[in-house]
């Protein structure tokens, strides 16, 4: 997933934007020539885009987060990027056992209050 994409990306339940982008995992793939610079959000300064003055886009777009979480403030529910996926599923759809391993794979790195407090989809059925 590109940093690029939070600044279209809002919760599919409730709307809220922007989500909260915790990257895990990411690696430095691509060389682009043209890029097309972020509107309202930059997550790669974290930041809206009227509050930065000088942005790294060039350097932004070489980035795939291949492992990471989005975090919906509002709602409190949370959405993994699994192999460079964002995984922005209803909860009626979202599968509990992928869902558990990725929780596994990066406790480490998940905000305690995700895990004691975020909005699981398989809790809720």
């Amino acid at each position: 997933m590109k940093y690029r994409l939070m600044d279209i990306l809002a919760c599919p339940i409730c709307r809220n934007f922007p989500l909260t982008l915790k990257v895990f995992q990411v690696d430095k793939r691509y060389v682009v020539k043209n890029v097309i610079r972020c509107e309202v959000y930059c997550s790669y300064h974290g930041d809206n885009v009227e509050n930065i003055s000088s942005t790294k886009c060039e350097e932004c777009y070489t980035y795939e987060i291949t492992d990471g979480l989005l975090v919906c403030d509002k709602c409190s529910r949370w959405y993994p990027i699994i192999d460079d996926i964002p995984i922005m599923l209803p909860d009626s759809l979202r599968d509990k056992k992928r869902e558990s391993a990725f929780l596994e794979k990066w406790k480490d790195k998940i905000p305690e209050n995700i895990i004691k407090h975020g909005k699981e989809s398989y809790s809720e059925k």
